[in-house]
């Protein structure tokens, strides 16, 4: 069976679309969740996007939907990625078997602000054990399928959400990003994924500096719109927050398209890290037409060759990793049962050596010193298009799980770890297909605390995506 996009017409309207909708009375919410369970159903033995599903919850949210309501996302079903993201009510499992379940008491900011404005969760999508991998593939649950090509993985490690929202299950679904997590998959499954600026979206009230600076929480979806509604929706701080972004001037849904943009194209990747053909290919289609939008194009790098870089991540991220696994246990309220852990889990973050806190904040320091040169150098309104990955992606099952910062895990994340350092914007958009119509992501990435312009430029962008010439 090849399972591809929802059939239901509500299902194929983007997530804005289906609010209003409901706002005007023309469906009602019960209908739209209704849709999705369905949907879910049909889809999810093969997808397997979903870990677990809330009929009876959602359909009692929707039923306290109105017609009338003037909340953005009021009854729109969404999906929330199976990681650390507290969900009042509902388990939560880390892609483990390892940390048993954490019914929270209650959400994670930016899920609180979701539900607020309207959304309603149908459960809970994949993610690789603690999310430590490019693809969606673990021992409790097993693999999510690409659902445009189930012979492919969806990515990861927001692979379920990803799936969930390509296959037409939902229209939106929560996603997080340390080193890619939200733009590997979106890219994989030809969907939008935006990585906000450091601090634009909180990550309390449980987590304070968890990843070291590096995470942030986000949305993936169909449609530019979706993601720029959600990011007003999930935006803004909370008391005790250690990162903040300013406030944007506008609404992000309401910016207009961008004048005339410097804007630079890179097709190389850092550290001499190889690019696929059908990668580059789909920047320079994408530069090729900011040209003829107007655009100043040029073929121009950051300055991201930095021989410290790649040993200074992998400490850097192995010691938020590790830090990961303590703050599981603690949310949790357990100690790991480590024989139940993935051994590649098992082999990093329990067996292995222990990162020393000087050698973490050494690599900090590296890192840190390595983003104040690329920005120190990044003018005010200058938009730099990439590749998404620098590879196609891996066939479901394809990529064995080892411990630590892996050369197949650098595959997928050359061109996107980068700017979790340095905290920019950056966005992937489906804006190619092979011949055979697998999904190529374009990479869109501004200045510090410019969502907004990403989001303008990929909005001005989106009519133009198309199937491979």
């Amino acid at each position: 069976m090849k399972c591809g996009p929802a059939t239901d017409e509500l299902l194929g309207l983007c997530a804005v679309d289906q609010a209003a909708r409901v706002r005007a009375g023309d469906v009602v919410a019960r209908e739209l969740v209704e849709a999705s369970l369905l949907e879910i159903e049909r889809q999810n033995p093969t997808v397997n996007a979903f870990v677990a599903v809330f009929a009876e919850q959602a359909l009692e949210a929707a039923d306290r939907v109105r017609a009338g309501d003037p909340r953005p996302l009021c009854g729109v079903p969404i999906g929330v990625k199976d990681l650390l993201s507290a969900t009042e009510g509902m388990p939560t499992s880390e892609g483990s078997e390892a940390f048993g379940d954490w019914i929270a008491d209650h959400d994670s900011a930016h899920v609180r602000r979701l539900r607020e404005a309207g959304a309603i969760i149908v459960g809970k999508t994949n993610t690789p054990e603690l999310g430590l991998r490019p693809v969606t593939e673990n021992a409790r649950f097993g693999i999510t399928r690409n659902p445009l090509h189930p012979e492919l993985s969806a990515g990861g490690s927001s692979g379920g959400s990803a799936a969930a929202v390509a296959g037409g299950m939902v229209a939106l679904a929560d996603a997080s990003d340390l080193g890619g997590s939200i733009r590997i998959p979106a890219a994989c499954c030809g969907v939008v994924g935006l990585k906000p600026s450091r601090g634009r979206v909180s990550i309390g009230p449980d987590f304070g500096a968890l990843g070291g600076g590096l995470t942030a929480d986000g949305v993936i979806a169909r449609r530019v719109i979706d993601v720029a509604v959600s990011l007003d929706v999930i935006s803004g701080s909370e008391p005790g927050e250690l990162y903040t972004a300013p406030a944007p001037v506008r609404p992000f849904p309401e910016v207009d398209a961008p004048g005339p943009l410097t804007v630079g194209l890179a097709t190389t990747a850092p550290h001499g890290v190889p690019v696929a053909e059908e990668p580059r290919r789909a920047a320079e289609r994408t530069a090729d037409l900011l040209a003829d939008l107007g655009h100043d194009v040029r073929e121009q790098a950051p300055d991201w060759d930095d021989e410290t870089f790649p040993e200074s991540w992998a400490i850097y991220a192995g010691g938020a990793a590790q830090h990961v696994f303590r703050v599981v246990e603690r949310l949790h309220g357990r100690p790991a049962d480590v024989a139940k852990l993935e051994p590649a889990t098992r082999a990093w973050l329990v067996d292995g050596t222990p990162i020393s806190l000087i050698d973490y904040l050494e690599a900090g320091e590296r890192l840190w010193a390595f983003s104040r040169r690329v920005l120190r150098e990044w003018p005010e309104d200058f938009v730099l298009v990439t590749p998404t990955l620098t590879r196609l992606p891996a066939p479901a099952g394809g990529i064995r799980a080892q411990a630590g910062v892996t050369d197949d895990a650098v595959r997928f994340s050359a061109l996107v770890r980068i700017w979790n350092v340095t905290g920019q914007p950056a966005l992937s958009l489906p804006f190619h297909e092979t011949a055979d119509g697998v999904p190529v992501g374009v990479q869109l990435v501004g200045p510090p605390g410019r969502d907004d312009l990403v989001l303008a430029l990929a909005a001005q962008l989106e009519p133009f995506a198309s199937r491979a010439p």
